[in-house]
């Protein structure tokens, strides 16, 4: 091929637009990375087991509800009339209980001498007139802001002891945890916390698309030139080469990237108790997150045979007979009259193409989301409870991710690269 100007623009061109998906590939999976440990980062902190299933959360709300209730009571008019007549009540008991205990019969002469003294001396009627007066001197005294804070400081210190008695074995692990990423994202509080996390995701989100968006966009650009120039015979075989060269990209970079993801949490549980609130915020039940090279990783290194069987089946019709059938045409391209001869050559480039299941994964995958979706949304939907006391929200943030969507764009592209190669084969005119 001659380095006409055109070659030269047409391939500086190119070069430009591979260089654009393969830095926007490196870029996804560098945000993918990273938001992927973010996002793992705020399941720990906010896991069931730290928090919703945690007996010293537990613990220490119903602590606080406790306390708050505690340090907010006062005796009220009501209350210390009630009580008033509880006092009265014991008195005239304790003083008829008294009374009658003296009067009974005496056989002793120190027993007679009391009762006829006690008879002489008191009146039993005026010491039961005299009880209204002394029980009002204890309600109010017991009603005093004295009493009451000596009260607050008994009950206190009651709840206090009793709740010490009471943790469980994650508490060590949760204030690791809780330390670690508090250092990490330079917080010092849950609130804090999450509103850094909640940025970081937007921010990340955003530049996951951006990136999606270069990449697809580099290889619309480039088949738009290829189309163009179809009738420039001569720039046929570099075009094609630099379609493969694309291809890969997207191969690699959908393979690498998450195609799924699954988020199911408690989004808030408000509990009514003592007139006081127990609140837990969103509380992760499951977060996983999975690339297809992953998926592939997991399965091998899993003890069953089956499950390692499925893996190598994935990873050979998925990844390995693409990756040939991509070297494959690029063989046949460069050399159609010699190595376009050979058989091996030809049926990676022909032939092979019905043993690519890349085409049945993007289907999977796809029938996969909608039914973990589906399953999710109806089990999490079975924890949502609206009551007087209780309210519970679930939220279901399973999707498919940027590496579903690129390798879904590979798989277009590697089918649109078969159909060109096999409108031109026959007549070797690459």
């Amino acid at each position: 091929m001659k380095y006409t100007v055109l070659n030269i623009i047409v391939l500086a061109g190119l070069s430009v637009l591979l260089a654009g998906a393969v830095y926007s590939g490196y870029k996804l999976a560098a945000t993918s990375g990273e938001r992927e440990q973010v996002k793992e980062d705020y399941a720990l902190s906010n896991s069931v087991t730290f928090g919703l299933f945690s007996i010293d959360q537990w613990r220490n709300r119903i602590t606080d509800v406790l306390s708050n209730q505690i340090q907010d009571y006062h005796i009220t008019k009501t209350q210390q009339k009630d009580l008033l007549v509880m006092v009265e009540k014991e008195m005239h008991g304790l003083v008829s209980k008294t009374v009658a205990e003296i009067n009974q019969p005496q056989k002793g002469l120190g027993g007679k001498l009391k009762k006829l003294a006690f008879n002489t001396l008191v009146d039993s009627a005026e010491l039961q007139a005299q009880v209204r007066p002394f029980a009002k001197t204890i309600v109010a005294k017991i009603s005093s802001p004295q009493s009451e804070k000596r009260l607050k400081n008994i009950a206190g210190s009651k709840v206090n002891q009793l709740t010490s008695q009471i943790y469980d074995s994650v508490s060590v692990a949760n204030y690791a945890v809780t330390k670690y990423v508090y250092k990490k994202y330079k917080v010092s509080d849950p609130i804090a916390f999450n509103q850094r996390i909640a940025q970081s995701l937007n921010v990340l989100k955003k530049q996951l698309i951006t990136y999606v968006c270069i990449m697809l966009g580099c290889v619309l650009a480039a088949l738009l030139w290829w189309f163009t120039l179809r009738k420039k015979i001569h720039l046929q075989t570099p075009l094609f080469l630099f379609g493969l060269l694309f291809a890969f990209v997207m191969l690699a970079t959908g393979s690498l990237l998450p195609v799924i993801e699954v988020d199911a949490r408690i989004q808030s549980l408000d509990l009514e108790l003592l007139n006081g609130k127990v609140e837990f915020k969103n509380q992760v039940l499951f977060y996983q997150s999975k690339s297809i090279l992953g998926i592939v990783e997991t399965l091998i290194s899993q003890s069953k045979p089956d499950a390692i069987v499925v893996g190598a089946l994935i990873l050979l019709f998925i990844l390995v007979l693409p990756l040939l059938r991509l070297i494959a045409k690029g063989l046949y391209v460069l050399n159609p009259n010699r190595l376009g001869r050979n058989n091996i050559v030809r049926y990676l480039t022909f032939e092979l193409g019905k043993w690519d299941m890349s085409d049945v994964m993007i289907v999977g995958m796809l029938m996969t989301y909608i039914g973990l979706n589906g399953i999710l949304k109806s089990q999490l939907s079975g924890l949502n409870i609206h009551s007087g006391s209780l309210n519970v929200i679930t939220s279901n943030g399973t999707s498919l991710q940027p590496g579903y969507f690129i390798f879904a764009s590979y798989v277009l592209f590697a089918a649109a690269l078969s159909y060109i190669l096999k409108r031109v084969s026959p007549n070797d005119r690459l």
